[in-house]
């Protein structure tokens, strides 16, 4: 596409990625419910490795758009911060609905559950072990994205690099005390409600870290190729912002399902 325009907005080329992306997201989804019924995982394998290509396809374009041809102009970037922040909002709203079947079902607890939170026979987890650490892990990832961002804004390319590395390992420590978590926990999410919201919550949770840490990661490889300056960064404050937004859901998830709901 030409750069020469009369006018800021940034008119896209025909792409194939939303395409591919919406084939992608079926094959994924019919391969989960073939893995589940059929335990079958060829469909579900091939769905993922259609969405990776795609995403890495499509990330790439964006990136030449921003980075190379020069397409996103300020009243571009506004448009993009706008939906970065009525994203994060939808995805507030989201987890929302967990937190209303959290309380809904602890605060006038069921005659089914025996009229009691937790209900009989669930072992809560002890908020003061891995659920504590994996908070201190968070808080401290929220301290080291934002001294990446500051160190963008003063042009101090190795400490960008070293505060976005910090970031990354934090949250895949982070996943991985989640798993270790899940694998050693005395109840399944069919273990009533308590299960139910517990696994959904948290899991989604654990989701949007990948996400997060996934989005961080394009953005260590972006400044590594010198994408980012001082003035031209919004890839890696989108990311950031995210990033927050997964800090303040875990501080919500610990105080209410991990510390008060035990």
């Amino acid at each position: 596409m030409s750069t020469h325009s009369n006018h800021p907005f940034h008119l896209v080329d025909y792409s194939p990625w939303p395409l591919t992306a919406s084939i992608g997201a079926m094959t994924m989804v019919t391969g989960m419910i073939k893995w589940f019924h059929q335990y079958d995982v060829n469909l579900l394998v091939l769905g993922n490795i259609i969405t990776m290509l795609t995403v890495y396809q499509w990330w790439r374009d964006i990136s030449r758009e921003s980075t190379f041809q020069g397409l996103h102009t300020n009243v571009v970037i506004m448009g993009l911060r706008w939906g970065m922040i009525l994203f994060i909002l939808s995805e507030v709203l989201f987890f929302m609905s967990f937190f209303w079947a959290f309380f809904h079902s602890s605060l006038s607890p069921s005659i089914e559950l025996g009229i009691n939170w937790p209900p009989m026979g669930i072992i809560p987890f002890n908020p003061f072990q891995i659920p504590l650490l994996n908070t201190v892990i968070l808080l401290t990832s929220g301290i080291t994205v934002t001294w990446a961002h500051h160190s963008l804004m003063e042009s101090n390319h190795s400490q960008a690099t070293q505060s976005l590395f910090f970031t990354i390992i934090l949250g895949i420590y982070f996943t991985m005390l989640q798993a270790y978590e899940y694998i050693e926990a005395p109840f399944t999410i069919a273990d009533s409600v308590f299960g139910s919201t517990f696994f959904m919550a948290t899991g989604f949770h654990g989701i949007h870290v990948l996400i997060g840490t996934t989005f961080l990661l394009m953005c260590l490889i972006r400044h590594l190729m010198n994408h980012f300056s001082k003035n031209h960064h919004f890839g890696f404050e989108a990311a950031a912002w995210y990033w927050h937004f997964v800090d303040i859901v875990w501080l919500f998830l610990y105080i209410s399902i991990y510390w008060w709901g035990s």
